[in-house]
């Protein structure tokens, strides 16, 4: 099964007219493949655009967006920017933590959800907001968590 994303990846790197200055857009593909980025792709990667693995590794570990280490179906974000802290946040925060029974950064043994915060998604408007992958809900509190954690469980 690697293998072949592995191949789907080295078909993307291929298509690329220029591979100078694609490193950022390879790196989301491959994450949208593999779901993360382990050593092993990252020194893949390295080697298709023919660049060193410590700039790979360093564009890797300098954006929050990337994962080294394998993430949940669901990835659950707090804000936890200025404007989503004083309304509520980190009461939201410890309420996902308290019903999922694991801390931010972390995963949940079946691997259904990842729970992580971000300091700001700029929709302060919102706030306090939590996105689920792509989803962005806005004034969330606390009470919403179980609601929500069960529209994602089914």
């Amino acid at each position: 099964m690697n293998d072949e994303k592995y191949a789907i990846l080295s078909d993307y790197v291929d298509s690329l007219s220029d591979k100078k200055g694609a490193l950022i857009e390879v790196l989301h593909k491959a994450q949208e493949i593999f779901k993360y980025l382990p050593n092993e792709v990252q020194n893949f990667i390295a080697e298709k655009l023919d660049i060193p693995l410590s700039k790979v590794y360093g564009v890797v570990t300098f954006y929050s967006y990337f994962a080294t280490e394998p993430r949940g179906e669901y990835v659950i974000n707090v804000c936890m920017g200025t404007a989503c802290f004083v309304r509520g946040a980190a009461s939201v925060l410890e309420e996902f933590q308290n019903r999922l029974n694991i801390k931010v950064g972390e995963t949940t043994p079946d691997g259904k959800f990842t729970l992580e915060v971000l300091r700001c998604v700029g929709a302060c408007g919102l706030a306090p907001v939590v996105t689920i992958n792509d989803r962005v809900y806005g004034h969330f509190t606390k009470d919403q968590v179980p609601k929500v954690l069960a529209e994602y469980s089914e």
